[in-house]
């Protein structure tokens, strides 16, 4: 396996980065987490536009968007594979111990590790820690993930693999690592970015595709929904069968499975829409 690390591509044994960096110390960097189908990563630009909109949140010098698509190429070249998570991450950079950032300038590491499909349908539970809606690092995606580890851990003993937050102020927001959305009388919702969610390229492409409305949704709206899916770079358009001790029968529903069908046609059709 080959790394991309500040300019070139490493052996695993090989690349290594400061124990001063950041991104180590303090959380202060970004990522993308870009599917790739047989070398072929999916919806690049639109990852790169976030990665760029991400770095000038933190505070972050703009990524060269040209040196980061050849990381890509150069680490899928290395080591094709069926499906896999093209991982990219940018960091503050070697800095002193504490939240000033040094002068040498930030860290990129373009990684790719395999991955299989995820199943169909998928159980969630919902956390009682909330997103907070006003925080400076909301809507950013930052390497500042400890809160989802934690909540990542607590759905895994419940015997599910995602945990869904409110937010605040009591609305549904997200998950982990995905978007969600709901069927309330056959109309399809999913929280608006004003809920704290992150802005997810997998979320965009369903909403542009599917018609569904963004909405202000209380969190006890997932005790009523018809239907629930899951959006993410790597589910795509994954049905939820449980949520908490409610079982949704028949998973995925007929608006799920046409969301799914219509993800599956039209990801097909473009790898960079």
């Amino acid at each position: 396996m080959k790394i991309w690390l500040d300019g070139g591509l490493r052996d695993l044994d090989t690349a290594r980065v400061s124990v001063f960096d950041h991104g180590l110390t303090v959380g202060d960097g970004i990522f993308e987490t870009v599917k790739a189908t047989e070398g072929r990563p999916f919806a690049l630009t639109r990852h790169l536009d976030r990665l760029a909109r991400s770095a000038r949140g933190l505070g972050l010098p703009e990524p060269d968007a040209d040196e980061v698509r050849r990381a890509c190429t150069a680490v899928l070249d290395a080591k094709p594979m069926p499906l896999g998570r093209l991982r990219i991450t940018y960091t503050g950079g070697t800095s002193p111990l504490g939240s000033d950032r040094g002068d040498g300038g930030p860290t990129l590491v373009v990684a790719l590790g395999e991955v299989t499909r995820r199943p169909d349908t998928t159980a969630v539970i919902t956390v009682p820690w909330t997103r907070n809606e006003r925080g400076a690092l909301t809507g950013l995606k930052t390497t500042s993930y400890a809160e989802n580890v934690v909540a990542l851990a607590r759905a895994h003993q419940h015997g599910a693999s995602e945990a869904l937050f409110g937010n605040t102020v009591g609305q549904l927001c997200e998950g982990t690592g995905s978007n969600v959305f709901v069927v309330l009388g056959g109309e399809l919702h999913t929280p608006p970015v004003t809920s704290g969610c992150l802005a997810g390229i997998t979320r965009a492409l369903a909403v542009e595709w599917t018609g569904a409305q963004e909405t202000d949704l209380p969190l006890d709206v997932l005790d009523r929904a018809d239907e629930v899916f899951l959006t993410s770079t790597l589910r795509d358009v994954q049905a939820v069968h449980r949520v908490d001790g409610r079982e949704l029968p028949g998973a995925p529903g007929p608006v799920t499975a046409k969301a799914m069908r219509v993800w599956e046609e039209r990801a097909a059709d473009d790898l960079d829409p």
